[in-house]
């Protein structure tokens, strides 16, 4: 059984950050801000496996949230300024922190999961019903 997506020498840590196809680490992998193009320009690599999910949005919040909540924390303790500035302050931010990030981390878990061979789950075997 031939392998129909053999993995690339490319790291998938440098494809997926600067959001490049995870075989060759040159065609581009986004059409839009997230939007996966249908194949790789350079090698022809179809883009039909790949399935983030939820990921990178997931980390990407828990990212954001740690280092928002820490300054604002610091900023409320230090200077106890009022909720409106609290509010001027974070909301830039809070756009900053999750916005950037989201498309490296979406391109960096596609290479990891072109790099592991990463398939849906199911089982083998036996159904476990009587």
């Amino acid at each position: 059984m031939s392998d129909p997506h053999p993995r690339a020498s490319v790291s998938p840590f440098v494809a997926g950050l600067t959001c490049k196809c995870p075989r060759c680490g040159k065609g581009r992998l986004f059409d839009g801000f997230l939007t996966l193009r249908p194949r790789c320009e350079t090698c022809g690599l179809d883009f039909a496996f790949i399935d983030s999910g939820d990921g990178p949005a997931v980390f990407v919040i828990m990212l954001a949230g740690g280092v928002v909540v820490a300054c604002a924390l610091v900023v409320e303790i230090l200077y106890r300024p009022p909720f409106w500035l609290h509010a001027m302050l974070w909301f830039p931010l809070i756009l900053a922190t999750t916005l950037l990030p989201l498309r490296p981390v979406k391109a960096l878990l596609i290479a990891l999961q072109f790099h592991h061979k990463a398939a849906p789950g199911g089982h083998a075997g036996h159904d476990p019903q009587p």
